[in-house]
């Protein structure tokens, strides 16, 4: 990207003064190598998003920002209702509430090695994984609107694990405001037998092995000790999510010119937040997000059982769930007047500061924690949000790594079975039911995890307390 392009703030901020039908300036974060690798989209996807109506201080994009659909991916927008401001199902994306589950195992990596093999084996077996993959839930409609409604809490109604849980997911497991008859049926059908499922693409389960502490404050509080292994998943709402950001962003493009929008990209399409079209958008996706949120409950049982079998006794204690593909509404300080905006993530995690009400009570002095997903080979991050943060861009920070290279592309240069192979080589076993699915998340198609978690520290998005590195990867 043409750094001449930008006014540069800092060593990892970078202005775009507002020009054209820009409504506001665009500000990505980034280090100067980040962002001289970007590729050209993202500045226009930044800006493009600036000229929707109704935004609000800036259009953001995180350090692990590439192209996507309409929003650039890891791009953060807010939108105040009040002021002729819009949804947009572009702004949140296909995968809604995709996002990151960590848990505690409270067992070290040194008690983990001789039973590794086994653990990936009977987690594999237990937790479907890749394209189309189905689980043992079928829902009827009743139970499917019941779901929708409850989110997790609905999960543990059912017996997919406890109380304590809700208190460490956002949202506290379901999120308020959700519609299904907003839901299609065909979305519906979709998910009937997908609760329970990681599906395709980056979405994971692996066990990760703390191995250093970087905040030991905030790791005290979130209990992570070096040498220990947590289970991380990630993965969000499946076939239903998908057909949710089909079938709106469909309507939403007819919609536009009538509500008066001009749109400089059709995969930018939007909705006054007040209007029909944007109330059932809003009941569609929180009923996803909830959705998302039983998913990852469900598979959480899944994983408790493997554990107790292999390790008895063991019970794995949630660290925290957090989304990065959401739209949510939410009291933020904009020039030092307290607003309700309607925050749009896409590819970027929620990462609220210290005394934020919303908080878990155990959590609330400390910040939320951030849990930034590695891409199968490389380091996953937990971070914290910071007070500073909640000013930079809504209380946001990065979502992973972020790609590099397409997935055809990431074909070409890479065979499955190879780096099955040389991972193996390295002490992570993958387990996959797809090959050229492993080819297509290689390690090398994404960017230096390292190096984005160290501009989102750098620019005070969220702060780093932990890396972890993968031992077990069970890949869709």
């Amino acid at each position: 990207m043409n750094l001449e392009q930008f006014e540069r703030v800092s060593e990892v901020e970078w202005r775009i003064a507002p020009f054209g039908k820009m409504r506001v300036p665009a500000v990505i974060y980034a280090d100067e190598a980040l962002i001289r690798e970007m590729d050209d989209k993202v500045y226009e996807q930044v800006t493009n998003v600036a000229t929707l109506p109704g935004i609000v201080q800036a259009a953001y994009a995180m350090p692990d920002a590439h192209w996507g659909y309409g929003f650039p991916i890891g791009g953060v927008a807010a939108f105040d209702a009040d002021e002729g401001g819009v949804v947009s199902a572009g702004g949140v994306g296909f995968d809604i509430s995709c996002g990151v589950r960590t848990l505690h195992t409270g067992i070290t990596a040194e008690a983990i090695a001789p039973l590794k093999e086994q653990l990936a084996d009977r987690l594999f077996a237990h937790v479907p994984a890749g394209v189309g993959s189905t689980g043992q839930l079928r829902l009827n409609a009743s139970e499917m609107d019941a779901m929708l409604r409850g989110g997790a809490r609905w999960a543990v109604e059912q017996g997919y694990g406890g109380e304590a849980d809700l208190d460490r997911i956002e949202e506290h497991g379901c999120m308020a405001g959700a519609e299904p008859d907003q839901v299609s049926e065909h979305a519906k059908r979709r998910q009937r037998d997908e609760i329970g499922t990681l599906g395709s693409g980056n979405h994971y389960l692996e066990l990760q092995e703390i191995v250093e502490i970087l905040d030991s404050k905030a790791a005290e509080r979130f209990r992570l000790r070096q040498g220990e292994v947590v289970v991380s998943i990630h993965c969000g709402s499946r076939g239903l999510g998908h057909q949710i950001g089909t079938e709106f962003l469909r309507q939403m493009v007819m919609a536009a010119p009538g509500y008066g929008i001009e749109l400089p990209d059709r995969e930018l399409a939007c909705a006054p937040i007040h209007s029909p079209i944007g109330k059932s958008y809003l009941g569609a996706m929180r009923a996803a997000v909830n959705c998302a949120l039983a998913n990852r409950q469900v598979i959480t049982h899944l994983a408790r059982k493997v554990f107790a079998e292999v390790f008895p006794g063991t019970h794995l204690t949630l660290i925290y769930d957090v989304s990065h593909n959401t739209c949510k509404e939410e009291w933020h300080t904009v020039a030092g007047r307290s607003r309700r905006l309607y925050v749009h993530r896409k590819g970027a995690t929620r990462a609220f500061g210290p005394g934020h009400p919303s908080l878990p009570s155990g959590l609330r002095d400390v910040g939320q924690p951030v849990l930034i997903g590695g891409s199968m080979g490389t380091a996953s991050y937990i971070l914290v949000g910071t007070e500073v943060g909640m000013s930079r861009a809504f209380g946001s920070a990065c979502h992973g790594a972020g790609r590099a290279m397409s997935r055809h592309q990431a074909t070409r240069q890479w065979r499955g079975r190879a780096l099955v192979d040389e991972l193996a080589g390295q002490g992570i076993l993958i387990r996959s039911p797809s090959l050229r699915g492993v080819a297509e998340e290689a390690p090398g198609a994404y960017k230096d995890v390292s190096a984005v978690v160290e501009a989102a520290d750098r620019a005070g998005l969220a702060r780093k307390v932990a890396k972890l590195k993968p031992l077990v990867c069970i890949k869709g």
